[in-house]
């Protein structure tokens, strides 16, 4: 049974920084390419940036390049997002996702995702 958890989320000021867990169990790990989104009340899924595990690439939404940070620790099967800078407009529920690789995907649509976690409540508010 493949499990992704995340953990970390919580309310944050402007300008702060917030780091976001996710552990994963049931797969392997590098058959993966693993990817943080979030979704905001009212609007859509949205791709925060993704990494793969075999060569630790990464990828993000033009809009958050150099704020959040996509790294991965193989030994604990665990990928983090470092987010720093924080607005008002970060605020959203945050969601890990597994998607499998070695398919004819994009990999930054929720549709390209098979294993999902249960979301983290980021609020950045002062």
């Amino acid at each position: 049974q493949v499990q992704l958890v995340e953990s970390g989320g919580g309310l944050v000021q402007p300008g702060g920084s917030l780091r976001l867990s996710c552990a994963a169990s049931g797969l392997t790990f590098s058959d993966y390419k693993m990817a943080w989104f979030r979704q905001a009340p009212g609007k859509e899924r949205e791709f925060v940036g993704r990494i793969t595990r075999t060569d630790t690439m990464t990828y993000y939404a033009d809009s958050l390049k150099g704020r959040f940070i996509i790294s991965i620790d193989n030994d604990k099967s665990s990928v983090y997002l470092q987010m720093n800078s924080l607005k008002p407009e970060d605020t959203a529920v945050y969601y890990c996702a597994a998607g499998k690789v070695g398919y004819n995907r994009n990999y930054v649509a929720p549709r390209d995702y098979d294993y999902w976690g249960q979301g983290t409540q980021v609020t950045v508010s002062s």
